[in-house]
């Protein structure tokens, strides 16, 4: 009889599961699991666990050791719960609302207690010394940080210019991301010139702050209203004690093109067998009259073999 009454809750509960999307599977199996009970504990017939990249913690009953959940892993908030598990060594479970998008439904994660960068023994910057106890896991010996803080290190440009071409008249944004420490100092110069940017030139300007990355720098360099004296290679150098490094794009200026009526206009008097009649209330080479037209005949030896007429504005095009 009981084996049936379970039977037609397990049914239920995926009916209701099915009906109502948002309900989440970890609810009725957060149930499925209330049921179980802590006998005895006997640490013979506890199972080893293996690869816990944040340690290791008792189980529910505790008494087992399991492996701990790691940083960013959801969790149980408190110790009367048992479903997600606890999270491992130097690591706590948090609720934080504030960063839910729109839509979700805030859940409990495992926090580093330590938001402190560390050093490795490599001279790689770990963001906190959970992460460098996660990467180290693998390895299956003890490993000791270097020491507290970032690495000291020359400058890593992880995100250099990118090639850019524009119209005269239109404005172009170098950007360069540049993560070291100490804080590398950037500038830009364009190749072929000894001084730096922007110098005495009101059209340039360069921006820096830092971030996004811990430790990083970005910065910009604007040019507004391009020219052709603009075109060239420009150059984001950065630099601190520990070294120097650069990366460069390069500019191409295009030239205006010329607008509708004057494309037309010059391809007609290219051809010694084209004559030209215009009709116009105004100016007859204005593209932006309503009242433009103009038509002409192409000759060849002496006989008309296309007439085409143009209008503009409100009429047709006839080609």
């Amino acid at each position: 009889m009981k084996i049936l009454e379970v039977t037609v809750v397990l049914v239920a509960l995926v009916q209701v599961s099915q009906s109502f999307p948002t309900l989440y599977y970890r609810s009725w199996l957060r149930l499925l699991r209330e049921g179980d009970s802590c006998g005895k504990c006997n640490l013979e017939l506890c199972s080893k666990p293996t690869h816990c990249p944040a340690g290791t913690v008792l189980d529910q009953c505790g008494c087992c050791p399991e492996c701990g959940n790691v940083e960013g892993q959801i969790c149980d908030l408190d110790k009367v719960n048992h479903f997600y598990g606890q999270c491992g060594e130097n690591l706590e479970c948090r609720l934080d609302a504030d960063e839910t998008k729109f839509g979700e439904i805030p859940e409990p994660q495992c926090v580093c207690k330590s938001q402190e960068s560390v050093c490795g023994p490599e001279g790689k910057t770990y963001a906190n010394i959970c992460q460098f106890k996660e990467a180290y896991s693998e390895k299956r010996r003890n490993i000791n940080m270097k020491h507290k803080g970032p690495c000291e290190s020359a400058p890593v440009i992880s995100l250099p210019p990118q090639d850019a071409q524009n119209f005269t008249g239109n404005d172009i944004i170098f950007g360069c991301e540049v993560s070291a420490y100490p804080m590398p100092h950037l500038e830009w110069k364009k190749k072929g010139n000894k001084m730096f940017l922007p110098g005495d030139d009101a059209h340039i300007s360069i921006q820096a702050r830092g971030g996004p990355k811990k430790y990083g720098v970005t910065g910009w360099l604007q040019i507004q209203g391009i020219k052709k004296s603009d075109e060239g290679i420009y150059i984001c150098h950065t630099k601190n004690k520990y070294g120097i490094a650069y990366a460069s794009a390069r500019l191409k200026h295009i030239p205006p093109q010329p607008s509708f009526g004057q494309a037309k206009q010059a391809k007609l008097f290219e051809s010694p067998f084209i004559r030209q009649f215009f009709h116009s209330s105004d100016h007859p080479c204005s593209p932006s009259l309503n009242l433009f037209q103009f038509e002409f005949i192409l000759l060849e030896h002496g006989t008309p073999e296309l007439h085409t007429v143009f209008q503009m504005g409100s009429h047709q095009h006839l080609v």
